[in-house]
């Protein structure tokens, strides 16, 4: 591994940390999370619209955000387009906070020893 290649793994993960995060920052975006997961996984464009009251763009804007930040893909189904949620990428929160369960005092001595 050169150290350019180990400069851009942990500036990529970080990346994907932020991409995630600020993706989970807006209450709508969450809600369109929320609802696909006690959906089964998977919703249409138009069931994820039929949500809220605002306008269809606006609508569009949080899905790409939500698949720019990797929590949704979707597939082509005829006409339509169902979104599914990908719950791998979710690790990175639950990673993410697993952080602070740790005593950072310990996991400092661990890495001196």
């Amino acid at each position: 591994m050169t150290k350019g290649t180990a400069r851009q793994e942990p500036s990529a993960r970080l990346d994907a940390y932020e991409a995630v995060f600020m993706a989970l920052a807006h209450p709508v975006r969450r809600r369109i999370l929320v609802t696909l997961h006690f959906q089964g996984g998977s919703m249409t464009a138009g069931e994820i619209a039929g949500m809220f009251d605002h306008a269809w763009p606006t609508t569009t804007g949080h899905i790409q955000a939500l698949e720019g930040a990797g929590l949704l893909h979707h597939d082509r189904q005829g006409r339509n387009r169902v979104y599914r949620l990908d719950r791998r990428r979710l690790e990175l929160v639950h990673d993410w906070l697993a952080w602070f369960s740790k005593d950072p005092h310990t996991t400092q001595q661990r890495r001196i020893k």
